[in-house]
């Protein structure tokens, strides 16, 4: 043992070293991650051009608490929630579906989409909104994904409407809810689509 070591500094380190086998302080990395992949998509190559008062900008949408995790909310009851074991988003859901949302109106229309945090004046068109659900209701197995959008034209009059779909019979396990909810988002997505297309 080197001279320059007190008793004091001794114990320390003995402690340091048992602790630090009992302890971890990184978490458990999860087996997988899950992730949204839009069904439409627009293909390699393709190009759109135009002036930003023209572009439809897709903003990433409000969420409730519960959503604005890495996990995945379960409704257990109207006033519990819990959080599928081992379901862990890449990001936090807004983001991925407001990706979700651009990339399915690039792939079904000629106009110049694109993506920010905040609006900016004189940003043209926007698509905003409020996703309300984003999980499993556990009260009848479903995986449930609800968006309260709100487009608002180059005029500024602003338009609301609530989108919702849902796929019933889904095994409450990280694979089987994200499988669900990817294709749930996807269904919502192509609603949202189509009525800011309709404009």
């Amino acid at each position: 043992m080197p001279a320059f070591l007190s008793p004091r500094m001794i114990g320390a380190l003995a402690g340091a070293a048992m602790l630090s086998g009992c302890v971890s302080l990184a978490a458990e990395p999860p087996a997988s991650l899950l992730n949204l992949t839009a069904a439409d998509k627009a293909p390699a190559g393709t190009q759109r051009s135009g002036v930003r008062g023209q572009a439809l900008t897709v903003m990433i949408p409000d969420v409730p608490a519960k959503i604005d995790v890495l996990r995945v909310p379960v409704q257990v009851s109207a006033t519990e929630i819990a959080y599928i074991k081992d379901a862990v988003w890449v990001e936090k859901p807004a983001r991925l579906f407001r990706r979700l949302m651009a990339e399915t109106l690039r792939a079904r229309s000629q106009r110049l989409i694109v993506e920010a945090d905040v609006a900016t004046s004189g940003s043209g068109p926007r698509l905003q909104g409020t996703l309300r659900e984003f999980g499993y209701d556990a009260t009848n197995g479903s995986a449930v994904v609800r968006f309260d959008a709100e487009r608002m034209n180059a005029q500024g009059n602003i338009e609301a409407r609530r989108f919702e779909a849902s796929e019933a019979g889904v095994v409450p396990k990280a694979g089987n809810v994200g499988a669900a909810l990817n294709r749930v988002a996807n269904d919502v997505a192509g609603q949202v689509a189509d009525w800011v297309l309709a404009e």
